[in-house]
């Protein structure tokens, strides 16, 4: 179990590298550029092994709900049209999550620093980093 809940609402601050991520995973050019123009907020209820995380933007969004340690079949229809065998477990301080599919090294890794939540993306080569700020 981690020494951290993520429990909270986080509001956007920054992200680097979105583009070159969304390339690795074959997005289109025409929702590339709107998904970089997006400030998403997040969203974590952490209740024991069950999470859900919301990512909730103006254009869509897109809810993930899972136990913790246990693989699960994710629809990523709303991001990239595939399904994935997808594991999320703690790591330390950091909530690593690995997608089996498609794409090679494919997953996401959340921790906190203060009161600033990280995001780092990952697929085949490329790597994109959000950072939110927790308001409640």
């Amino acid at each position: 179990m981690s020494k951290e809940n993520l429990s909270g609402y986080y509001s956007f601050v920054s992200q680097e590298n979105m583009d070159e991520y969304l390339k690795a995973l074959d997005i289109n050019i025409a929702l590339r550029k709107i998904v970089c123009l997006l400030h998403p907020d997040k969203e974590i209820i952490q209740n024991g092994n069950h999470m859900i995380i919301k990512t909730l933007t103006t254009f869509r969004n897109f809810n993930m709900d899972f136990e913790l340690g246990k693989e699960f079949e994710e629809d990523l229809g709303p991001v990239d049209g595939r399904k994935c065998q997808t594991t999320v477990a703690w790591e330390g301080d950091e909530l690593i999550c690995v997608q089996k599919g498609e794409k090679q090294n494919r997953g996401w890794k959340h921790w906190i620093v203060g009161d600033l939540l990280h995001l780092e993306m990952t697929a085949e080569g490329a790597a994109a980093k959000q950072v939110f700020r927790k308001v409640k």
